[in-house]
């Protein structure tokens, strides 16, 4: 649910809640309530009192996103239409209300319960980090052995004097679309990416497709990776698993080292091939899998393309993939966190023609942070911009 429509129905809901106070006044001699027409008795007085705390209550948890509010709000709707039936004549239409609560709490169990794509991230998410991060410092001596266009650039990041990253949460916002003239879809998202012998990638997309909600989750633990699409958290769109998607996944898992943790560089299962003071080619190894890419590299030293032909592009219901280069130019690098990285980024396929090259995603970075754990916060956060249902 959109934050605007979030907030909108959290704001009637509790308006609805607040109008069960005139029950609670009648039945209680608080006040002569002309407008209810029917006798209220004490004891629904109570009733009425009750479920006016459990709508307004589950309206603002709503509005503030809290999690698990959908449980409070499918209790706050049956409470409320019991006492509404008691004062049917008076009453009937807070049952819109009601009803518009329960289908809200219906979609937020779907998008936040235990089965949702939403849970599974965070389950995936506690687990990569459940080992505390353990990293020594960058120093000049660990650049010796990368190329020089490469060590230039671990150096412009201002890695040297840092902590290895061990792993690094990312933040970002963008736009998506399925191909040149198909629509744009905006989407918020989080990334989870450990380093090491057993790198790790978990990405979870908010998005929104023709005013309908839309989950993503790209799990890549291991050998495998799986990406699963599903339209208001309910209709499943997309389950794509299989060697094809491992590879691919293994290319961005490379992309996602080289953009968000340049000093992970240094250990990574890399073989370099200098083609000039511009441009490096890099095979990298995840399990199985060994993909190469092309990495460019400006005057100031910032890497500014990325491009692989180890890729496959996927139909639109994700079942079968054809071959094509992919690149990922990069520009405005900042600092975010420790480091300094690029906060804007594209995804350009190059197809044949008709089509060509075009860019089907755009993004940027709004955060990233090295080094984390479950145990900072006690919890997994909510993916960042994501507002929960």
């Amino acid at each position: 649910m959109r934050t605007g429509l979030r907030r909108t129905v959290g704001v009637i809901v509790v308006l609805h809640g607040l109008i069960h106070l005139l029950g609670a006044a009648k039945g209680l001699g608080w006040s002569d309530v002309s407008a209810l027409t029917e006798p209220v008795s004490t004891t629904l007085g109570v009733v009425w009192l009750a479920a006016a705390a459990l709508v307004v209550a589950a309206g603002a948890m709503l509005a503030v996103a809290a999690r698990g509010w959908w449980v409070v709000g499918f209790v706050a709707a049956v409470v409320s239409q019991a006492v509404i039936v008691t004062s049917w004549t008076d009453a009937k239409a807070g049952t819109l209300v009601n009803l518009v609560l329960l289908v809200a709490a219906g979609y937020g169990y779907a998008s936040q319960g235990r089965g949702s794509l939403r849970a599974d991230y965070r389950r995936s998410v506690a687990t990569a980090l459940a080992a505390p991060p353990h990293a020594g410092v960058v120093t000049e001596a660990d650049l010796v052995a990368l190329p020089g266009p490469v060590a230039a650039y671990v150096r412009q990041s201002s890695a040297v004097g840092q902590p290895r990253v061990t792993n690094f949460r990312a933040g970002i916002h963008g736009r998506i679309r399925g191909g040149p003239g198909k629509p744009w879809m905006t989407f918020t998202a989080e990334q989870v990416n450990t380093l090491g012998a057993a790198p790790s990638r978990l990405f979870f997309m908010d998005a929104t497709m023709f005013g309908l909600p839309v989950d993503v989750l790209h799990v890549f633990v291991g050998p495998s990776a799986t990406m699963r699409v599903r339209v208001c958290s309910l209709i499943p769109m997309v389950n794509a698993a299989g060697p094809v998607m491992d590879r691919a996944e293994t290319v961005t898992l490379f992309n996602d080292l080289c953009v968000f943790a340049p000093a992970g560089l240094i250990d990574a299962p890399v073989t370099w091939q200098v083609m000039d003071e511009h441009h490096v080619r890099a095979a990298f190894t995840n399990g199985p899998h060994t993909v190469t890419a092309d990495l460019a590299f400006n005057n100031d030293h910032e890497l500014t393309d990325f491009i692989s032909d180890d890729r496959q592009i996927a139909s639109s219901d994700g079942k079968t993939f054809t071959p094509a280069r992919w690149s990922t130019p990069l520009r405005r690098y900042r600092t975010l966190g420790s480091l300094r990285v690029a906060t804007f980024g594209e995804a350009h396929w190059h197809t044949p023609e008709p089509e060509g090259e075009f860019c089907y995603l755009e993004l940027d970075v709004d955060t990233v942070t090295y080094n984390t754990s479950t145990a900072a916060g006690g919890r997994v956060a909510s993916p960042a911009g994501i507002s929960p249902p």
